[in-house]
């Protein structure tokens, strides 16, 4: 018996050795769970067109939608282990959807991570009519004016809303959230002087940054960025520790096998030191990890410590997904 078993354990690591030498015999679905001609979706395809030769095979884009990406995050974990479906998301889709939504599978144990892809700075950004010149001015007025202040926001639970919860609760100020349907709207009213403040994801911001049509106070980042390199960070404009972004990664749905995941692992990789992926990324003020965090097990520990971050403050502010 002993000998039986170690011949099929023998047969068992060769096929699963050969399938991983093989893979991909087809073409990659890749899960965005958002609508077309969104950011993450955008920049999945333009990854995915790099990806597309250094695995030899076709990417196929689906895009699921729907309950905060929590769809199209569920839709993954339940594809077959096999490699050839894989997900993108973000920190909201893929972190924060795990304290906004009483989700039908778990975030850290039904999906494999690949990669941390990006991470992306939050910016902290007020009309232009605002008296506050820098960020100490601007939580002076805060204190000042409690409860005054207007903040949009495009998502009630996103990571524009915990941001601006996780600013009141370092700063002592208090002010009012305005939901919009989308970052959209809520930048057009900002410009028009309709909203005192936003604090979103960087990129929303640079086009109206350099033409003076907003005031841009600082990036809850830890440096600064390519994109924007007269902008100070929160350590530098007199908050220091305050932190936040909107990061991107890639996930397998539980059990694929470890060759695989390696071997997706490589692929991106591959494709986030493509040149053009790098002059991408500072244009849009994207930050690629470091070599150390983009292994699966460093993305499942950041996964997790983010949640530890930003659960406590959804809870706390009794936020729900809508």
């Amino acid at each position: 018996m002993i000998r039986v078993l170690a011949t099929i354990l023998a047969v068992l690591a060769a096929t699963t050795a050969a399938t991983a030498q093989t893979y991909p015999t087809r073409p990659v679905t890749i899960i965005v769970p958002f609508a077309a001609g969104g950011a993450t979706d955008v920049l999945t395809r333009f990854l995915a067109e790099r990806m597309r030769t250094a695995l030899g095979q076709t990417i196929v884009i689906e895009n699921v939608t729907g309950a905060g990406g929590t769809i199209g995050v569920g839709r993954a974990a339940r594809a077959q282990a096999d490699g050839y479906t894989i997900q993108v998301g973000t920190s909201t889709t893929n972190m924060l959807s795990g304290g906004l939504y009483p989700l039908q599978f778990d975030l850290f144990d039904d999906l494999d991570p690949i990669t941390l892809i990006g991470s992306e700075p939050m910016m902290i950004v007020g009309k232009k009519a605002l008296p506050a010149s820098d960020l100490k001015e601007l939580i002076a007025w805060l204190k000042a004016n409690p409860d005054k202040a207007s903040v949009g926001i495009p998502a009630v639970g996103g990571t524009g809303h915990l941001t601006g919860l996780a600013f009141q609760k370092e700063t002592g100020t208090t002010y009012q959230f305005v939901p919009y349907r989308g970052n959209g709207p809520a930048l057009q009213d900002l410009v028009a002087g309709q909203i005192d403040l936003q604090m979103e994801p960087a990129s929303n911001f640079y086009e109206q940054v350099r033409a003076g049509t907003i005031k841009a106070f600082a990036l809850a980042s830890r440096q600064r960025v390519a994109a924007a390199p007269n902008i100070p960070t929160a350590d530098e404009a007199g908050l220091a520790g305050f932190y936040a972004s909107l990061w991107y990664g890639a996930w397998a749905p539980k059990g694929t096998p470890k060759e695989i995941v390696a071997r997706l692992n490589a692929v991106m990789l591959e494709t986030l030191a493509d040149p053009a992926v790098m002059r991408r990324f500072d244009e849009l003020g994207i930050a690629k990890p470091q070599r150390d965090q983009q292994t699966p097990e460093a993305l499942r520990a950041y996964q997790k410590a983010e949640a530890e971050k930003w659960w406590p403050v959804i809870k706390a502010a009794n936020i729900k997904g809508q």
